[in-house]
């Protein structure tokens, strides 16, 4: 456990746009229940393709700047990053296999 990486509003840049890895970022709160479902999700998938993404989780009630930039309106909102740009996106939990897919798609 612990594969994934807290980012904050301070951080973001370093830690997502400037990675050389694509970085899928969990847009998530601490009151979302769809956001508990999915995180023990993301690090299982952390520890499986930590070679080829980064997953990181952003607080938006916590960093409101960042969430805010990138128009993110409900949680959990999970954002592929490559190359510092936002390349994919989903809204609401989705099951293992189909984060799987939306990281693939974006490598």
């Amino acid at each position: 456990m612990g594969v994934t990486k807290s980012v904050t509003d301070a951080s973001f840049t370093t830690d997502v746009l400037q990675s050389d890895t694509p970085v899928l970022v969990d847009f998530w709160a601490e009151w979302c229940a769809p956001c508990k479902k999915v995180s023990p999700l993301l690090e299982e998938i952390a520890g499986e393709m930590g070679d080829k993404v980064r997953i990181v989780k952003l607080n938006i009630d916590e960093n409101p700047e960042t969430a805010r930039a990138y128009r993110v309106m409900s949680v959990p909102t999970l954002t592929v990053f490559k190359g510092g740009e936002p390349v994919q996106s989903v809204a609401g939990a989705r099951p293992k296999g189909d984060l799987v897919k939306l990281i693939e798609a974006a490598l």
